[in-house]
């Protein structure tokens, strides 16, 4: 055991634990110490080097003696053989369960780096919403490896540090852990671009060395003008993160000598009023920069960040940045989440920010959750870590925190996932806009509900966060298999029908046989499987006749059995594109599994290209009650003249259809429309069609069938 450092850390310790605390961490320092003992490090250094280097990267966070005893102990599971039960028995059931959320996937065998990445993140989200201590060492055991980079070789150095500056730094920075977020972004950015890491290390130090008078002079104006006011402030210089700088360069198209605002300046005061004291005082010693200032006191980041901030001409024309807190947010934002173990004091803050986190975290493991595929999990994280956050408000005042780009659909989720699921419409700032409207900050934002909405699946194609995602999808399965379950128990009650048995009276005992044999757990899941052409309507018919009038007897066909469109199946049942079929057509139904019943035109040429099996086939008909708008495709010809395509447009609404798409093709003197409407049936098509005849333009109009799928 490298005696210094465990000197070291057990004596940092000494200074916030208890005693029998530090001799806990004593007896695993020692435990580790022996699991660990012949093994080494890449760069050669004795492994029980790294739990220590970790433990003592927490003890600045003042974390509690469980936390750094798992510190110490989360590689014995993975690489000594040592069970999670003997740490349980030795250490308490807290620690051992914190080792195990750390414990990383390596026995498991994935297809791809990227799948055994994704399911890393899933395994460590869904151990940190349980205990935020689990991603505090992580965090601390990434930043040693990366600290310790220089020993591994060039391709893995440089995957490490692209999954630490995607995910890893990230997550500190969204807990609010300012120092290790910091720390692991320069260290990305050393390993991930060597030579511009090296060129503008040597800037920078030129440069502080070129600037310090300058920046002294600053210093000294900014503690005078404030102690001449009667503010009481500590002030403190302080330089930009090499990585900062560098994103700086890249965003805005800068060379280092443009980047003149590498050096802040910090002033912590007393209370939340001399913040804005101050801000004056500031604004009377040098002139600010229009549209600089930002007050995230009244409005905090979702980390809980608080501060003033302000960027200021300083003397020679010198840009500089001013952050004005009070020393608790300080303390707050240098420690986030850690806080609650380092700062007894401000309690509420505390609170808050706990309850932000676990709720950021909780929306994570929703859309965990309700994400089938690990990759498309770990997308949406980056989305969710990389914000570039927009602040809005609800009608009542609060504010909420979402990711740039976000839209009303975003905001909706985000205020309740019924809010989201029920939303029909919106306004901004007290006028009317589309649902998929982007927000901006400051922003008012009303969301509009009906009772019956449900979510729209093209919403899918605006929403950024994740959770908005993961609801919508998660609505429209559970809608889907619904309306599936539905269709099916039709399907099948029409199948029975026609075999003279009524779905009602087939005995319980029959259902259990049926649902035993097929491995499914209830009679919704076989209804569902029938509405989405998993299994077939006439084979479950057949054996549930068979069952209910005996092996013996034989079962008669009495009725040919035909469904009855409704136009209310919603997803369940589908029309096909290829020929749009509307009320009026003669039509037929093919169950495709997995996707349910397609209703075609019975003359539509792609039905016999897949023409497979004939059970697949159904025998449908329109309800004569059937009252909802359906899709139709026209194509006219008309003569080349000015205000023709509006005559037409004034025309179609006249005769109370809806034009869903148009597009058009020139042919020399005339041109072709290709307009898709929205009719109730073929009356209503044709009364659209006599309509537009009357237009002296139109040469020729044709309803287009038969179009390729």
């Amino acid at each position: 055991m490298p005696q210094t450092d465990a000197d070291t850390l057990l004596q940092e310790l000494s200074a916030y634990l208890k005693p029998q605390d530090v001799a806990q961490i004593k007896s695993a320092l020692a435990f580790s110490s022996n699991a660990h003992k012949g093994q080494l490090r890449e760069s050669g250094a004795p492994y029980i080097s790294h739990p220590i280097a970790v433990a003592r990267i927490l003890t600045p966070l003042h974390l509690d003696a469980q936390a750094i005893t798992a510190a110490l102990l989360h590689d014995v599971a993975e690489d000594t053989g040592t069970s999670i039960e003997k740490l349980a028995e030795q250490f308490g059931k807290p620690v051992a369960e914190l080792v195990d959320g750390l414990s990383k996937l390596d026995k498991l065998k994935f297809d791809t780096k990227e799948d055994a990445q994704a399911e890393n993140f899933r395994k460590m989200l869904m151990a940190m919403a349980r205990d935020v201590r689990v991603i505090l060492i992580k965090l601390a055991d990434r930043l040693h490896n990366m600290r310790t980079l220089d020993s591994v070789s060039k391709e893995k150095s440089a995957r490490i540090a692209r999954e630490t500056v995607d995910i890893y730094a990230p997550i500190a920075n969204r807990l609010g852990l300012n120092t290790i977020y910091q720390e692991l972004e320069d260290l990305s950015f050393k390993y991930l671009h060597p030579n511009r890491y090296a060129v503008l290390s040597k800037a920078l130090k030129v440069a502080r060395g070129n600037r310090r008078e300058v920046v002294s002079k600053i210093l000294e104006a900014i503690r005078q003008r404030l102690d001449e006011n009667h503010i009481k402030a500590e002030v403190r210089g302080r330089e930009k993160h090499l990585y900062g700088i560098y994103q700086k360069m890249q965003t805005k198209s800068l060379a280092f000598a443009q980047v003149l605002d590498i050096y802040g300046f910090r002033v912590l005061v007393e209370d939340v009023p001399s913040c804005y004291l101050a801000l004056g005082v500031l604004h009377s010693l040098y002139k600010p920069f229009p549209g600089r200032f930002k007050d995230y006191i009244a409005i905090p980041k979702a980390n809980g960040y608080q501060s003033l901030h302000t960027a200021l001409f300083g003397p020679f024309g010198t840009p500089i940045e001013v952050q004005i807190r009070t020393h608790e947010m300080d303390k707050l934002a240098e420690s986030g989440v850690a806080s609650h173990w380092l700062y007894k004091s401000s309690e509420a803050q505390i609170n808050d920010l706990h309850q932000k986190t676990h709720q950021w975290l909780q929306s994570l493991l929703e859309s965990l959750a309700q994400s089938g595929d690990s990759v498309e999990f770990l997308e949406h994280l980056k989305i969710d870590l990389f914000p570039d956050e927009v602040y809005v408000f609800s009608p009542k005042g609060k504010i909420y925190a979402l990711p740039r780009g976000a839209t009303a659909v975003d905001f909706a989720y985000s205020v309740h996932t019924d809010i989201g699921n029920r939303c029909v419409a919106a306004k901004l700032n007290s006028e009317l806009v589309p649902l998929r409207t982007e927000l901006h900050n400051g922003d008012r934002v009303e969301i509009i509900t009906a009772p019956l909405a449900h979510p729209n699946p093209s919403w899918l194609s605006y929403v950024v966060t994740s959770k908005a995602r993961g609801e919508i999808r998660h609505a429209l399965k559970t809608m889907h298999l619904e309306e599936s379950a539905r269709l099916g128990e039709r399907l099948l009650g029409q199948a029975l029908s026609s075999l003279g048995i009524k779905l009602q009276d087939i005995p319980d005992g029959c259902w259990d046989r049926v649902l035993n044999e097929s491995s499914a757990k209830s009679r919704q899941e076989i209804f569902a499987d029938i509405g989405l052409g998993r299994r077939l309507n006439m084979v479950i018919a057949r054996q549930l006749a068979k069952m209910s009038v005996g092996e013996n007897n034989r079962v008669e066909h009495s009725s040919s059995g035909i469904i009855t469109l409704l136009g209310t199946e919603g997803m369940a049942v589908q029309y096909a594109k290829c020929c749009r079929p509307i009320p009026g057509d003669p039509i037929i139904g093919v169950i495709k599994s997995g996707q349910g019943l397609i209703v075609h035109t019975h003359d539509c040429p792609s039905l016999r290209k897949g023409k497979s099996n004939s059970e697949e086939w159904m025998d449908v008909v329109w309800d004569k009650s059937i009252s909802k708008l359906f899709e139709v495709s026209i194509k006219l010809i008309v003569a080349n003249r000015r205000g023709v395509l509006a005559k037409v447009a004034a025309s179609i609404a006249d005769a109370d259809s809806n034009i869903e798409n148009v597009h058009f093709t020139s042919e020399g003197e005339y041109t072709a429309l290709y307009f898709t409407l929205q009719v109730v049936n073929r009356q209503h098509l044709a009364s659209v069609m006599r309509s537009l005849r009357r237009i002296p333009e139109v040469i020729r109009i044709t309803r287009v069938k038969n179009i390729p799928a």
